[in-house]
């Protein structure tokens, strides 16, 4: 397998999780996200991902986008162990969890919003930060509360082992943690985010670790 990563991507990082918990090896390829105006936009990279995101994974004539799609993809393909429950219900409320972080909440706060708000329309980096800090509040004040209430909850975000909701949730605490949030509201995500920083799998894809880290 080939990845297509950028060490601080949030979409990376989910993927690189999976593929060390279920112990996958694979080839890192950097993508840069910033360096020459975004290393993802050239067109060796286009040529690969027209779109021109990270992560890209190629696992033999398959290339893949979009990590949640990437994430199903593997737990199909490499079911052990899984990162999904049993049964339908559970699967769909760790799916529920993962979209709510990878669609609700990632999104407006990815880098490409945060370029356009700084560089197009010219707002300041403390208004910046304000923007990020907002959404990440009103996203993780309702992810904690859900969390906090729900009884499948446990060392991690269902039960005592990782799923697809905790490869979404530690990457965007991660970010949260990088631009100064204040984590005391959410004692619940703080919780999984510090249980999954003792696991290896989450250790060995945290941004830091990886070959292109600043």
């Amino acid at each position: 397998m080939k990845l297509y990563s950028y060490f601080r991507s949030s979409a990376a990082y989910r993927v690189r999780i999976a593929l060390n918990l279920k112990g996958l090896p694979y080839e890192y390829a950097a993508v840069h996200l910033l360096r020459d105006g975004g290393e993802q936009l050239m067109p060796e990279y286009r040529r690969v991902c027209p779109d021109g995101i990270v992560p890209t994974l190629i696992d033999g004539d398959q290339v893949l986008q979009q990590s949640l799609a990437i994430i199903e993809y593997l737990e199909e393909m490499y079911p052990h162990p899984p990162l999904l429950p049993a049964t339908p219900g559970d699967r769909a409320y760790v799916r529920g969890i993962a979209l709510q972080i990878a669609c609700e909440i990632h999104p407006i706060n990815n880098l490409r919003v945060l370029k356009y708000l700084k560089h197009e329309l010219g707002v300041t980096n403390e208004a910046k930060d304000a923007w990020y800090k907002h959404w990440i509040d009103n996203g993780f004040g309702v992810l904690e509360s859900r969390l906090a209430a729900d009884s499948r909850t446990g060392k991690f975000v269902f039960g005592d082992t990782p799923t697809m909701a905790d490869l979404a949730l530690v990457p965007q605490v991660f970010n949260a943690l990088r631009f100064d949030i204040d984590m005391q509201a959410y004692p619940t995500i703080q919780r999984i985010y510090d249980e999954a920083a003792r696991h290896d799998a989450f250790v060995r894809a945290a941004p830091g670790q990886q070959p292109d880290a600043e």
